[in-house]
């Protein structure tokens, strides 16, 4: 009887922290914020110059597939993206992130300037190395900003977060390959 409880502990255990390896970082399976449970979907590394510089996870609440479906989806989604280089700074950051934006929305950034200089204001406290950002939006509260597990802000605009995952899902995204590594 012991045997048998601490095998099913043991399995437990296993199940509740399963996790993805990408790169050299593993990624949970599951995220839960505020009793809203979304799994991962996607995952995969972001590649400048030939170097891993983050990874990132997509988490969704049902299967999709169409990088259009996901954007415009009002439903609770999460990015999970942990930083793998040491070579990024709040500066690069928020170099990258603002271009991000301008090619999700294809220039038109002007109707969520406000929540864009909210977001990009968590990267300017800095970003080291093995740094964990998630992006969770859940519907009716808006886009909530994680920075290493403590809430930084929370974005309240469906349109903001269209332009956020359209960083990494749009037609111009910010790497093509992790686009296609987060719909798989």
């Amino acid at each position: 009887m012991k045997k048998l409880f601490t095998l099913s502990l043991m399995l437990i255990s296993f199940f509740c922290i399963a996790q993805t390896k990408v790169g050299n970082v593993e990624l949970p399976n599951e995220l839960v914020i505020k009793n809203y449970q979304i799994q991962l979907h996607g995952a995969g590394t972001r590649v400048k110059f030939w170097m891993d510089m983050y990874a990132m996870g997509l988490y969704l609440t049902e299967d999709m597939n169409q990088p259009d479906q996901i954007i415009n989806k009002d439903e609770s989604m999460g990015i999970r993206l942990e930083i793998i280089s040491g070579l990024i700074s709040s500066e690069k950051m928020e170099k990258a992130t603002r271009e991000g934006f301008k090619n999700a929305t294809q220039g038109n950034t002007q109707s969520i300037k406000a929540e864009i200089e909210d977001f990009i204001s968590v990267f300017r406290s800095g970003v080291d190395k093995k740094d964990i950002f998630e992006f969770v939006y859940i519907p009716d509260e808006g886009t909530l900003v994680y920075k290493n597990g403590d809430l930084k802000t929370s974005i309240s605009s469906l349109v903001f977060k269209k332009a956020l995952f359209g960083i990494w899902l749009c037609k111009k995204p910010a790497d093509k390959n992790l686009k296609k590594d987060l719909l798989k």
